[in-house]
């Protein structure tokens, strides 16, 4: 192989400007960025040709040469944030995003954010108003608490509740309910950082009443009860259910707040699943502030959501921490959109994506799958594609025991390896997350929603991804 013939081969800059797609590709992205891709390019085709020992592949890579610049330049000016197709079958995937949120919901935020809005201005007075407002009697009624308010995320409110409650003084919480969440975030550490000072009782597997009662002090401020959402203790264990702390608190006149994490406002029980505690519970039983997450199984955004009593809200309300932790105006109008849905549970169910995966019969998931699949074996593909049994998960510290039977939808490649495949899958225009098993790419549909199945079906015989000689990343 002739080497110095095939650098001789690479076209100039100046030639290479001449170019009808590049000349197109200036009009878009400008000459300057357009050069600058050209050189990189060039310089990635010359280590290319060094290194590679069959002349054909370094001449289809010179013939390639032009939309590979292209290619270039518009992955620059792409966005680094994009959705994805989710195909792990955990429902809500910490890293993806959690809790999707419906194309018809997103349609009304957009209307909203895209101009100006009410958000805190009240149309009825005509002067200012609450941001909390939009979604705070709609949350009351659904949950029976006096007052709500909502901040960035449920660590956000669990430290403006004891930064609110609790500063320099003590909150009681059994030691088996001192949980760390994803990213290392501690109930201790969140403590710590509002002020105040953390008394455990009790231990790890077993808490009792009298636990909590012998801790209480004149500097005691509250008894604070986390929900351990996101992991077990099974066997010899004992805890004090939030009814028990209740008259315990009215006694010593001490607020019990409970940090339930994930946030049901339906009982999952109904739909095959083990009964997780609802919102509504919480309340029923006295509590007299809850917390939890809005982007969990409440299948909304990113939110800590803050109910209970209103001499409390009030105080949370006027505390300054409220003003650096509070929630925007998408976060503010996804909530009252996704929220309003809760008013019919079976509307909830039809309407929340995240709701409606969790309770899909596995009738239908199967239907999906064998859809799927009969799209993908039309095609052609060099590879072995099967409907298969597995099953998916919660996810995002929820219901961390419960799997539910589902379908997928398993794909072995004859020419590539299941890694390679993964890995060109993830590389995407619209990247595919599958999970791999027994050197096999698995799609789980339960967290496909059908209307993605054309662009897989597209993306993956667009890009010649079955083959050796595959186009991503050239």
């Amino acid at each position: 192989m002739n080497k110095n013939m095939l650098f001789r081969n690479i076209p100039k800059v100046d030639v290479l400007l001449e170019e009808e797609h590049i000349k197109n590709a200036i009009c878009l992205y400008g000459r300057e960025m357009v050069v600058e891709g050209i050189r990189e390019e060039m310089e990635a085709l010359r280590d290319f040709i060094k290194s590679c020992e069959k002349e054909e592949e370094a001449r289809r890579r010179i013939e390639n040469l032009v939309p590979d610049i292209v290619r270039h330049v518009a992955q620059i000016h792409r966005p680094d944030m994009r959705p994805v197709i989710n195909g792990s079958g955990t429902i809500l995937h910490t890293n993806l995003g959690r809790a999707p949120i419906s194309q018809e919901h997103m349609e009304y935020v957009t209307s909203v954010a895209t101009g100006y809005s009410n958000l805190e201005y009240d149309l009825e007075g005509g002067k200012r108003g609450e941001r909390y407002s939009h979604f705070e009697e709609i949350l009351c009624k659904i949950t029976g608490a006096e007052a709500a308010m909502a901040v960035n995320n449920n660590a956000a409110s669990v430290m403006l509740i004891l930064s609110t409650l609790g500063k320099g003084k003590e909150v009681v919480v059994s030691r088996g309910e001192l949980v760390e969440i994803g990213g290392k975030f501690r109930v201790p550490d969140v403590m710590e950082q509002s002020g105040a000072k953390l008394v455990e009782v009790g231990t790890t597997n077993k808490t009792h009443f009298t636990d909590y009662e012998d801790a209480i002090t004149e500097e005691t401020s509250a008894l604070l009860k986390v929900h351990t959402s996101n992991y077990r203790i099974v066997g010899f264990t004992d805890t004090v259910p939030i009814a028990e702390l209740v008259p315990l608190g009215e006694k010593y006149d001490i607020p019990v707040v409970e940090d339930l994490g994930s946030g049901v406002l339906i009982d999952l029980a109904k739909y095959g699943l083990e009964h997780e505690p609802t919102v509504q519970e919480s309340i029923q039983a006295g509590a007299d502030v809850v917390c939890f997450s809005g982007d969990k199984l409440l299948g909304g955004p990113q939110a800590g959501i803050i109910i209970g009593k209103k001499k409390y809200i009030d105080r949370m309300k006027k505390n300054q921490l409220t003003r650096a932790l509070r929630i925007d105006k998408f976060t503010a109008t996804t909530l009252d959109v996704v929220l309003r849905e809760y008013l019919s549970e079976e509307k909830a169910i039809q309407n929340i994506p995240v709701l409606r995966m969790i309770t899909e019969s596995l009738e239908e998931v199967t239907k999906k799958a064998r859809t799927l699949s009969r799209m993908l074996k039309a095609e052609k593909f060099a590879a072995d594609i099967r409907v298969e049994a597995c099953k998916s998960q919660i996810g995002g510290g929820s219901l961390p025991l419960e799997r539910i039977p589902s379908m997928s939808v398993t794909v072995k490649p004859s020419a590539i390896s299941t890694a390679e495949l993964e890995e060109r899958m993830r590389h995407l225009p619209v990247p595919i997350i599958p999970r791999t098993t027994n050197d096999k790419v698995v799609m789980d549909v339960r967290t496909v929603e059908r209307r993605f199945f054309k662009t897989i079906v597209k993306q993956l015989k667009e890009y010649d991804v079955f083959e050796e000689n595959c186009l991503i990343g050239r």
